[in-house]
């Protein structure tokens, strides 16, 4: 296969995507059950995709290229992330906490069978959604979509080809006719002419060259020396972590080590106010992928919830029972800020990407008749107010029509998964529980919300899915009153499809990029979801039946909020005094949120850069703190290695001494790149092996 061939679909690729997406699978349902969190793996699959490939290269007839790396890739995303997107980390353990007070027959627990045919209902709409939203966001208005352009880059780094992002893609496309353009300042366009861009063709945009064919011979060793530290650090990793992770299996207390009661010289029992270190390179891993801005946002939450807050709420009679208790313990008395919190800043970001689409379409409409106005006044006014050019606008190179899914694809796809998802779910629960009319009501909040939150994803890399899940269970209160089952399952619903589109958006923003095909992109999608919903959900049964979920390795603290949200919805009461408190910081996060948007320049340099980030401050106060700290030290060491490789070159050669000396090779020649690496080896040791304490588990393999 070539890089300029029409078809990119091949077995190889969706079959590795399928293998490197189950490992991730079962990784992101290890994490999500523990700590709510999922995480795309867009990166690490590609990384696990070129070191699947590259041994065997000198042996294939055709070579494995960036364009198959992309194909590998939407595969294992969409295969990785269905753990969130059909609600295994948080609706379906929300279904099963229920009570007889929340529903008259108590909690529903799904069977195998029935799981598959829920994830079946929600596995494919949300891809149709993504469709016809491709062209607007990615083509017409070149959203940065940060980690699809990030993962294009590492795709390109890892083949050998120039970054992408310096390639132009853009081009500038006449209409033949001509139009009327306001004169807005006469001197400037004067100093400043239209720029004129040169049309790339469809072979240019479609067929870089690859370097290394060029490179000279000293140029590819030293790649593939690069390559070989990069793969031995990803071995390392994954050992420490696997090992880690068997031991703690054999030796328990090594996931609660007292820390801070040792600090404190045992004066206070830290211990009671779940403050210990787990000191997991899973943990450390994370960290470093989300980097140090969001890991201290984390941290501020958890010591602003877990530091402050709940001792208070304790104290003063608010949260009278045990810590950990959910109902009656100050885990969740905070829970409910946590979850204000994520509602505002979700609202708030969604308010503004219609706000701002609604702007731009109004601005355009007002262009449109002022232009009309003018041309119809006297030729004076005419000639000192406007200025006759053609027509043009400067607009993405796009993928030839054979390799894009046709409107008709999209229309009886969306149609038909429509349809599927209202059957199945109907299937699964009964009419009583979830009626047709609110399943359809369901889907179509899912399509607009989901519109609102691709355009966030491509604008701040932040899919605000959890607020999007909390919208629909608002909106559905509203027109089901009472119904906690059908409130949790619309929440889920939308959730899935915001879930869906956004990950399929980042991964055609990556396509684009690379001149992948959208048509196999879109197929690697389909056969990713499908597959994994049998893989999902074999991974979570296995789970719920070895383990008590949610229960002391599994708190699913994620399934609380889910219940929480359809509880208050519902008409049920607020814990004593914490209406206050949810008020207060809904209004701070909401104003966070307006100040970013207003001072957008200032989100890298000035005062702005430092306020945090409202989903990564609720994450951290509904987490307890241990799986808080290991991901600050993640994000410390991420932001000192990346401030160590950008220092001069001549203060490395100064200071050849002691530990700089030693992990200078891996500065000089592994780059900002390689604690990445490391980070996908933490992550991935501790998700592979999981699997292996489980086994050990179920067979009641004795340990300490």
């Amino acid at each position: 296969m070539q890089d300029g061939d029409e078809s990119h679909f091949t077995f190889r690729a969706v079959a590795c995507g399928l293998l490197i997406g189950t490992l991730m699978c079962f990784s992101n349902m290890y994490f999500g059950l523990q700590t709510g969190w999922i995480s795309m793996m867009s990166l690490q699959s590609s990384l696990l995709g070129f070191a699947m490939f590259k041994p065997f290269q000198h042996m294939l007839k055709q070579k494995f290229g960036p364009i198959e790396n992309v194909v590998l890739q939407t595969t294992a995303v969409a295969t990785a992330t269905m753990p969130l997107a059909a609600g295994f980390v948080g609706v379906i353990p929300a279904l099963e906490l229920m009570t007889k007070s929340d529903n008259p027959t108590g909690a529903v627990v799904l069977s195998g069978r029935q799981l598959i045919l829920w994830s079946l209902g929600v596995a494919f709409f949300g891809v149709f959604f993504a469709i016809p939203l491709r062209k607007e966001t990615i083509i017409r208005e070149r959203l940065k979509f940060p980690s699809g352009t990030a993962t294009a880059q590492m795709i390109s780094l890892l083949h050998q080809r120039q970054d992408p992002t310096l390639i132009d893609h853009t081009m500038t496309r006449r209409s033949g006719k001509s139009t009327l353009r306001l004169r807005r300042n006469q001197r400037e366009e004067e100093r400043q002419p239209l720029i004129q861009q040169q049309q790339q063709t469809q072979q240019q945009r479609y067929t870089a060259p690859a370097i290394s064919a060029e490179a000279p011979e000293q140029e590819q060793r030293s790649f593939e020396y690069s390559w070989s530290l990069k793969l031995h650090g990803l071995i390392a990793s994954f050992t420490v972590s696997s090992l880690y992770t068997l031991m703690s299996y054999f030796v328990p207390a090594v996931n609660a080590i007292p820390i801070f009661n040792w600090i404190s010289l045992g004066l206070i029992d830290f211990n009671a106010w779940q403050w210990y270190f787990t000191p997991s390179f899973s943990y450390i891993g994370q960290g470093i992928i989300m980097g140090l801005p969001t890991t201290l946002s984390m941290l501020l939450g958890c010591v602003i919830g877990w530091g402050i807050l709940s001792p208070a709420a304790y104290y003063a009679g608010w949260a009278p029972g045990p810590i950990d208790d959910w109902k009656t313990g100050s885990k969740g008395w905070i829970l409910w800020i946590s979850l204000g919190v994520m509602i505002a800043e979700s609202c708030v970001s969604l308010i503004v990407v219609l706000v701002r689409s609604i702007v731009k379409t109004v601005r355009r409409k007002q262009e449109e008749g002022l232009y009309a106005t003018v041309s119809n006044s006297d030729e004076s006014v005419q000639e000192e107010m406007i200025e006759h050019v053609s027509e043009e606008e400067i607009v993405e190179v796009d993928a030839p029509a054979s390799q894009q899914v046709s409107r008709k694809v999209a229309t009886i796809g969306l149609i038909a998964s429509t349809v599927l998802c209202v059957v199945l779910v109907r299937a699964v629960f009964g009419p009583e529980a979830m009626p047709v009319g609110m399943t359809l009501v369901s889907i179509l909040i899912a399509m607009f919300l989901s519109v609102l939150g691709v355009r966030a994803l491509g604008e701040t890399d932040l899919n605000p899915v959890s607020g999007i899940g909390k919208l629909s269970q608002c909106i559905t209160a509203t027109l089901m009153p009472g119904a906690i089952v059908a409130n949790l399952i619309a929440g889920g619903i939308a959730e899935a499809g915001a879930q869906q589109a956004g990950d399929l958006m980042q991964d055609l923003k990556t396509g684009h990029l690379l001149g992948a095909s959208p048509k196999a992109q879109f197929y690697g999608q389909m056969v990713g979801s499908f597959a994994s919903v049998f893989i999902a959900t074999g991974a979570y049964l296995l789970y719920r039946t070895v383990y008590n979920i949610p229960g002391p390795e599994f708190p699913v603290p994620t399934a609380q909020v889910w219940l929480d949200m359809s509880r208050l919805v519902n008409g049920h009461p607020l814990p004593p005094h914490v209406f206050e408190f949810v008020f207060a910081f809904a209004i701070l996060f909401a104003v966070f949120v307006l100040i970013k948007e207003l001072y957008p320049d200032h989100r890298k340099q000035g005062w702005v850069r430092f306020i945090p980030q409202g989903i990564a401050f609720a994450i951290g106060m509904y987490n307890p703190p241990n799986f808080t700290l290991a991901r600050v030290i993640g994000g410390l060491i991420v932001y000192f290695w990346n401030k160590f490789c950008d220092e001069p070159k001549y203060k490395h050669e100064q200071n050849h001494r002691g530990l700089r000396a030693w992990i200078e090779p891996y500065r000089s020649v592994g780059g900002k790149v390689f604690i990445v690496v490391i980070a996908s080896g933490f992550v991935l040791g501790e998700g592979t092996f999981a699997i292996v304490n489980m086994t050990m588990r179920a067979f009641n393999v004795p340990h300490l």
